[in-house]
């Protein structure tokens, strides 16, 4: 089955090990990292875990994160996901997405976020979705509302308040 992901200007790939460097450029840093998690960057040994981890997700549920990569320049700029929100099972479908410094303002989140919705669509017939951000992570509100996702409010996710928005699709 393939799971890669085209679209426009982007190719999705499921995590891999050769995708390290530009997942490191992200986890390395502090701008990006301050609205995942608890802020803090990440080690290349916790960035080759978390690859781990995807992989495993990807084996059990056929989804998880993918490494966004420009068609142009062949490089990796983000990481795009479908999980389960906050990775409980039973939780809704979550779409995420986070992009380097200097791929950000470009349209590659929405982009990369449609070609998710289709694919949570034709692949597992997902009816709803829902996508979360630290409040102040105002870039991440403004691809949800480009999305058409509609806000629901402020929600605690992976320990730490989250602004909620969801799509339904049928």
């Amino acid at each position: 089955m393939n799971l890669t992901i085209e679209s426009a200007r982007l190719r999705l790939e499921p995590y891999e090990l050769k995708h390290i460097d530009g997942l490191r450029a992200m986890d390395s840093d502090v701008e990006i990292m301050r609205y995942i998690g608890d802020g803090t960057i990440k080690t290349h040994e916790q960035t080759v875990a978390s690859i781990e981890r995807v992989q495993l997700r990807w084996r059990q549920r056929g989804y998880s994160w993918w490494a966004i990569i420009e068609k142009e320049t062949a490089e990796v700029i983000g990481a795009a996901c479908l999980q389960h929100l906050a990775n409980l099972d039973g939780a809704p479908l979550e779409l995420g997405w986070r992009l380097r410094k200097e791929q950000q303002g470009k349209g590659y989140a929405t982009e990369a976020a449609k070609a998710i919705i289709h694919f949570a669509v034709e692949r597992f017939n997902a009816a709803h979705l829902v996508a979360v951000a630290h409040p102040e992570n105002l870039a991440s509100h403004k691809v949800m509302q480009r999305l058409g996702m509609t806000y629901v409010g402020i929600e605690e996710h992976y320990d730490q308040p989250c602004v909620v928005y969801e799509l339904k699709i049928k």
